[in-house]
């Protein structure tokens, strides 16, 4: 899951007066009000144009644009001003609005070639990315034919085990889910306000009520849970809703001076630009700084209502951003799974100019397409004249991609295998000499070519396995704080009773510390959260995209429970890592050189231990760490698994961190455990030791292989010599 990707939904190009009132099933009925009425306008079109590029500038990998992502933000004012504006002139010529044929127009202008795209990028992805990744694609793909991507990645973009995953190739398809959500509602309430006089009044109040709503909920939400500000349609409602008002207000609007709607559309021109050239990716978005690029888009639309001459009309309505913003759907559907899957199918690392070759590539894919799929399908005559065929068409087509992701979802890419490898398990479970016998299966699995055979976990199933305190909910969240649980494991009945606390760098011990406990007799608490390291310090989270306060909460709760409880054994392990940097006592990052944040680190570790004065304790140090996704190498050097192997000198962590805060630890008198040489010899670390896959994920121990070096664990915690 990085939720980090920014992708736009593009509007549509309003309808002609025919598309509006054919095919509603509604007689002609004495108008109520009059709605606006606006024709083609070119300004819109190249607006379009600007937001697209500046996003597929920001995907390519365009340093100066990395808050080209903004384009999302445009593209929702520019749909809810050309909805709204269709909706109200059906309104003034109707009496009502024909949600049948609202519908039906949505359907044959968006899903032929989304349908297309989907289906082809699901078959790319089957044939060059890695099969690791397959599963999560087709659910992406299945989640998407009903406009709910956007709720999976806030769901995923809130799980740690999560955060370093690849993004989909249908990610992109997120915006269009919200904009979807927003228009079963947005028809609805306009109907329910548009009926007797001062209508226009009632929808303006309706309208301005849920603009500002979702804009506090959107503000608070990207302060708090990041993931599901950014994708959540509650939060980017009022980005389509600004959009809506100017329709409302466009009448108004018309009687702008002429030099002061120029001014206006220039201005807001201007505001997009500066947002995508100064905003970045740690920009907590969307929140008070989409102000920026929406509000400036509503001044290009507003003042587009009244400006002649020498508004920015006059730059942006011309023919090289017309043709561009006619594209820009298919473009917007095609350049995000095009960058996503060109570097597999060439095989090659990704880089500025062949990303930007690629994606003009992705241009010349959206005017194929344009010309045939979307425009015939647009405007065949069966379709427009029917909202019932327009509406069949749609669910047909939903319901086949659909049903293409259910059965393409059930055949992950077959991986090529080798021989059977030692069962390392039963050998080191069998060993005389535990640590002898591991460096020999890490040794002989070094520089290995196949997976073998008898591999286990399959590298398609190990990202989705979770030690049981996942399941148990005694392994929290990002946002999870009161641990009210008990959380016993082990021998529940035992006379001794061991704690396991720390980050997911101490739940991925558990099913092997869980092991030891057994054998032993021993009472086993295990309390671990995400990303929240022991050391008493305020991190920066990444994710959440603010100071991580829930860590700093909980980890108060579990220092106190653990120094009142005084258990027989406590066994700490925590990562040497800070995510996003370590927040000193002014609130400022401290600047993350070894010189200056390392001692920090240490200081912290000591006033954590300070607490368990008096308790036997034990520093289990981090694992080393595979050079990315470990399951993914393997699948994408499924002949060639050597490429896999790390040096030793990589795979440790914060080495000098490390080392202080295990140098410290023994002067205060805890024991330390290096769990290096069972992961590792001399030299290298494989990802495959045995016949057992070592990683989950890009850092993380699959359960089989903490199961099987649970003996050495055992030794080290509890030595017999």
């Amino acid at each position: 899951m990085n939720y980090s990707v920014h992708t736009p939904i593009v509007g549509q190009r309003p309808p002609s007066s025919t598309e509006d009132t054919q095919g509603t099933g509604t007689p002609p009925a004495p108008p109520r009000a009059q709605g606006p009425h606006i024709g083609f306008r070119p300004d819109i079109e190249g607006l379009r144009a600007i937001a697209v590029v500046l996003v597929v500038l920001s995907h390519a990998g365009i340093s100066t644009f990395a808050g080209g992502y903004v384009g999302v933000d445009v593209f929702f004012v520019i749909s809810g001003f050309l909805i709204t504006t269709l909706l109200l002139k059906e309104l003034g010529k109707t009496g009502t609005i024909s949600l049948p044929g609202f519908y039906a127009r949505r359907a044959i202008r968006l899903l032929p070639v989304s349908t297309v795209v989907l289906v082809a990028t699901v078959v790319a992805a089957w044939l060059w990315l890695p099969a690791t990744r397959f599963k999560s694609i087709s659910l992406d793909a299945l989640f998407s034919t009903f406009y709910g991507i956007n709720w999976r990645l806030a769901y995923e973009g809130t799980d740690y085990l999560n955060a370093t995953a690849a993004p989909s190739p249908l990610q992109h398809l997120w915006s269009l889910a919200v904009e979807e959500q927003f228009y079963l509602v947005w028809p609805l309430l306009l109907l329910a306000v548009w009926a007797g006089r001062r209508a226009h009044r009632r929808a303006l109040f309706a309208l301005s009520a849920l603009v500002v709503v979702s804009l506090v909920v959107s503000v608070q939400q990207t302060t708090s849970a990041a993931p599901w500000a950014y994708f959540g349609s509650h939060t980017r409602a009022w980005e389509l809703g600004i959009g809506a008002l100017v329709a409302v207000g466009a009448g108004f609007l018309r009687r702008t001076p002429k030099a002061l709607a120029a001014v206006l559309t220039w201005g807001g021109l201007v505001a997009v630009v500066i947002a995508a050239v100064t905003f970045d990716e740690a920009t907590a978005f969307p929140g008070y700084h989409a102000l920026l690029p929406v509000l400036g888009t509503a001044a290009v639309i507003a003042g587009g209502t009244s400006a002649e001459g020498w508004g920015a009309g006059k730059l942006i309505g011309t023919g090289p951003f017309r043709f561009i913003g006619k594209l820009s759907y298919g473009w917007y559907l095609w350049h995000w799974p095009v960058l996503m899957i060109w570097p597999a199918a060439f095989s090659r690392d990704p880089g500025i100019k062949s990303n930007l070759v690629f994606a003009v590539a992705a241009l010349g894919l959206a005017w194929v397409t344009y010309h045939t799929v979307e425009n015939p399908v647009r405007m065949r005559p069966a379709l427009r004249s029917r909202a019932r065929n327009g509406l069949a068409l749609g669910l047909v087509l939903s319901a086949s991609a659909a049903l293409f992701a259910l059965i393409i979802g059930q055949f992950t890419p077959p991986l090529p295998a080798g021989p059977a490898a030692p069962d390392t398990t039963a050998e080191v479970a069998a060993a005389a000499d535990p640590q002898a016998r591991i460096t020999e299966l890490i040794t002989s699995s070094l520089g290995g070519e196949k997976l073998p055979k008898n591999l286990t976990p399959k590298v398609t199933d190990a990202g989705a396995q979770s030690p049981q305190i996942y399941d148990d909910q005694c392994h929290f969240n990002y946002t999870q704080v009161e641990q009210n649980r008990e959380c016993v494991y082990g021998d529940p009945a035992g006379a001794k009773t061991m704690y396991l606390i720390g980050d997911s760098h101490a739940a991925h011990w558990f099913p092997a510390v869980d092991d030891t406990a057994k054998n032993n007799g021993w009472k086993l608490v295990a309390l671990t959260k995400a990303a929240c390291q022991l050391p008493q310090v305020l991190t920066y989270n990444s994710a959440l995209k603010r100071n991580y306060t829930e860590c700093v909460t909980w980890r108060d709760q579990i220092v106190q429970r653990v120094a009142d409880a005084k258990p027989d054994l406590l066994v700490m392990a925590s990562n040497d890592l800070d995510n996003g940097g370590i927040v000193g006592e002014d609130g400022q990052l401290i600047a993350r050189t070894g010189a200056q944040d390392d001692p920090v680190w240490v200081a912290r570790w000591k006033q954590t231990w300070a607490k368990f004065d008096g308790i036997p304790k034990v520093l289990l140090q981090d694992t080393p760490w595979p050079a990315g996704d470990a399951p993914e190498c393997a699948a994408e050097n499924a002949r060639r698994l050597a490429k896999c192997d790390r040096p030793l000198t990589k795979a440790i962590a914060e080495k000098n961190r490390r080392e202080l805060v295990a140098e410290a630890a023994r002067t205060a008198g805890i024991r330390v455990i290096d769990p290096t040489p069972w992961f590792c010899d001399a030299t290298k670390c494989p990802i495959v030791v045995g016949n057992v896959l070592v990683y989950k994920d890009n850092s993380h121990m699959t359960l089989a292989y903490a199961h099987a070096i649970s003996p050495l664990l055992d030794e080290a915690l509890f030595p017999r010599k």
